[in-house]
């Protein structure tokens, strides 16, 4: 059978207006966005802005608030206030405005989202596909538990040619962000799939401060054009269009080549609190990609560490998208309805392991993945009085998301087909309802209590009918978070849920492996993860603030389809505990100071003979990142921030570690009173030469016998600089 598109009935939205919750208060912790500012009081500032390019582009203010304050903003993912003592939830999450998002400099696109606190973001290929993520002790991949979603949009794709939960944020163009409000583990009852270790949530604004076109130019043959500006149209209406082009060859000796455009058109009527938005986004991208490479044959001097064995290698890329939002709020409620449609396509050319499997024609495959992707999410909160001097908030939510997939891996040779491994069409669908209600008990006690029902259902039709068939699976996932405080501007936080990720839907039905024809066990489609955090946060003034977390999260299995191989493997129970502390100050009206430090104990829990040891390879164990941010001297403005990219273990038994890194970056600029900016950006200052990403596995290089086990690794670029202008007005 084929799965129809999931979605909610009609009635859905006039049943929950009609529900009987005149005494009850709803609270939310919603995906959808833009944030609702349900309070009369200023929201907290977090750090200062830094005089970045960008920083004029953002809106130019927060959402009317509605005329009944409410102490619940950390509901709405885009409040400024999400990580405000007396509003959050958790030690773990928070709001980075747009200012604080433009004031670094970054390499790629992705490594926006490195705001969050602990999170990594780096590369292993071409610049044109989806980044490598490590948080809270996990190597991500390419966003396996972490769900990024932008407005209102998920970013992660399910069973997925390249990998489950592949998220590229390579459509996104960082000047006209709104702002990003993250979350960290399995405890709110709004994020559904891919998010046990953390949510991302960003938008794009409806509005810019200023007009602007910028042009940039840089080391290894980097060229970026960037133009985004906003206009009245009618009533309360507005349209933003934003454009961008980039070309970067890298420093490879086979250039990347990369060819990138973006473009964004956005009508809002209203604001955010009450109005609708519709925006369309397309994306393009075409790249060659330097992958990974042997450490013996840099050592043996065969090969440079910016070379390649396989030139032909990289990708094509397409997302074109249509969404809207719908958001009306009063004294009493507040509804959130977001839709949405994308479609997109990969092919990628990959060859990881030169001729261990094919000694003839090489190891190179293509992976493709061609959708279309829809969506509707809805929810709907009510304010108001458990009894006298109890004032609680309900929310009750709806989230459903509809894939229709054509996926393959095929052998190739220099981008020619050679041979198909497997070729399947995929229907995919899950509907997820949740509620969540948050309770203010007294003055210093606060309580949330949420559950999450999921049901996932699939069809795939392969190449193979031991491979093709229909599966489903369905999880409930309880919620509870606790808040004692403020004492002495300082909160305590605990939180325990349970979450989940999915796994590609093909593993679910696949019986027999593609490649050797022997027989395998399906994987599981939903796999459950539980989650317990303990935090303080504590804020003095509106211009410190500071935040330490000590967490454990399980997972029932790291089952995983191997999409480089079309298989299925299973690995074992996991646990990781770790802690992180952040900190961030304003040392002077001009000077801000943030710090960021990361570890994690992260370890399977049972033994495996054919993998002797309980270390998770590839498992990030420390992060620091600290920087420095200057702004308001006369018009110059600058940024000096540094990552420590801790050690790894490679193998089980830990006998194989990876290289840590620490680059630096930072950045000048000059502010003209016309409207002019003038900034330089550099990159890894002090020329460091070290790896971006480390692997171990098996493969073989021409000449060779066989197969050699060896450290796979993707270099560090060398230092680089970076030249911007930017006209507003």
């Amino acid at each position: 059978m084929r799965i129809p598109a999931i979605v909610p009935a009609l009635s859905f939205l006039p049943a929950l207006s009609c529900m009987p919750w005149t005494s009850i208060a709803f609270a939310q912790e919603a995906a959808e966005l833009p944030a609702v500012i349900v309070t009369t009081t200023a929201p907290k500032a977090k750090k200062a802005p830094a005089a970045a390019t960008q920083q004029q582009k953002a809106p130019s203010g927060n959402p009317p608030a509605p005329e009944r304050a409410s102490d619940f903003a950390a509901i709405e993912s885009l409040d400024p206030r999400a990580g405000d003592v007396g509003i959050a939830q958790s030690a773990s999450q928070g709001f980075v405005s747009a200012e604080e998002l433009s004031s670094t400099p970054v390499y790629r696109t992705g490594e926006m989202l490195e705001a969050v606190p602990g999170l990594v973001v780096t590369q292993h290929s071409g610049e044109g596909k989806a980044n490598q993520y490590f948080v809270r002790g996990f190597n991500i991949d390419h966003g396996t538990d972490l769900a990024i979603s932008i407005d209102g949009m998920p970013v992660n794709m399910r069973t997925h040619g390249h990998g489950q939960g592949y998220a590229d944020t390579n459509f996104m163009i960082p000047e006209i962000m709104r702002g990003l409000s993250y979350r960290k583990g399995p405890y709110f009852a709004s994020e559904g799939d891919f998010s046990s270790a953390g949510a991302i949530h960003l938008d794009v604004a409806d509005k810019l401060d200023k007009n602007f076109g910028q042009i940039e130019v840089g080391s290894f043959g980097h060229r970026r054009a960037v133009a985004g500006m906003s206009a009245p149209a009618g009533l309360d209406g507005t349209v933003l269009v934003a454009m961008e082009t980039l070309a970067f060859d890298g420093p490879w000796e086979r250039p990347d080549d990369l060819r990138k455009f973006n473009g964004v058109m956005r009508y809002s009527n209203g604001s955010a609190a009450n109005g609708f938005a519709v925006t369309a986004m397309a994306y393009s991208g075409h790249w060659y990609a330097t992958d990974q490479i042997p450490q013996r044959a840099v050592e043996n001097g065969t090969l440079d560490r910016f070379g390649t064995l396989d030139p032909t290698d990289g990708g094509i890329s397409h997302r074109y998208s249509l969404s809207g939002r719908w958001h009306e709020t009063d004294a009493t409620s507040a509804t959130r309805v977001n839709a949405y449609v994308v479609k997109s396509d990969l092919s990628l050319f990959n060859n990881f392991t030169y001729f261990l499997n094919d000694p003839v024609n090489g190891d190179q495959f293509r992976q493709s993945d061609d959708r279309l992707m829809a969506g509707l999410n809805a929810s709907r909160t009510y304010f108001g009085m458990l009894a006298p001097g109890i004032r609680s908030e309900t929310t009750v939510g709806f989230q459903s998301r509809y894939d229709d997939i054509d996926v393959g891996l095929f052998n190739t040779r220099e981008r020619v087909q050679l041979s198909t491994v497997r070729e399947d069409s995929v229907q995919e669908g899950s509907v997820g309802v949740f509620a969540e209600n948050t309770l203010r008990w007294t003055d210093w006690l606060r309580t949330t209590a949420g559950l999450r029902a999921d049901l996932f259902a699939t069809d795939v039709s392969g190449d193979r009918a031991e491979n093709s068939g229909s599966e489903s699976d369905a999880l409930l996932s309880p919620k509870f978070g606790i808040v004692l405080g403020p004492w002495a501007d300082t909160e305590l936080y605990l939180n325990a849920g349970t979450g989940f990720h999915s796994n590609d839907a093909r593993g679910t039905v696949t019986t027999i492996d593609p490649v050797s024809l022997a027989a395998v066990d399906p994987s599981p489609f939903l796999v459950r993860s539980e989650g317990a955090e303990i935090g303080l946060r504590t804020q003095p003034n509106s211009g410190l603030t500071s935040t330490f977390a000590v967490f454990v999260l399980d997972f029932d299995s790291e089952i995983v389809f191997v999409g480089d191989a079309g298989t299925t493997e299973a690995s074992r129970p996991s646990r990781r505990i770790g802690a992180e502390y952040t900190l961030d100050a304003k040392l002077t009206p001009w000077l801000t100071l943030d710090f960021d430090v990361a570890y994690t104990h992260a370890r399977f829990r049972e033994d495996d003979p054919g993998a002797p040891g309980r270390h998770i390879p590839g498992a990030v164990e420390g992060v620091v990142a600290a920087g420095l941010s200057f702004d308001n001297l006369d018009g110059w403005f600058g940024h000096v921030n540094v990552r420590y990219f801790g050690a790894r273990p490679l193998i089980e038994d830990n006998s194989v570690r990876s290289k840590s890194s620490t680059p630096v970056s930072a950045r000048i600029g000059y502010r003209f009173d016309d409207g002019l900016i003038v900034r330089l950006d550099g990159y890894n200052l002090l020329d460091e030469t070290t790896s971006q990403i480390d692997y171990f596995y098996e493969s073989r290089l021409p000449g060779e016998a066989g197969g050699v086990e060896d450290i796979h690794f993707h270099p560090l670029e060398p230092r680089s600089f970076r030249l911007s202008l930017t006209k507003e007005w």
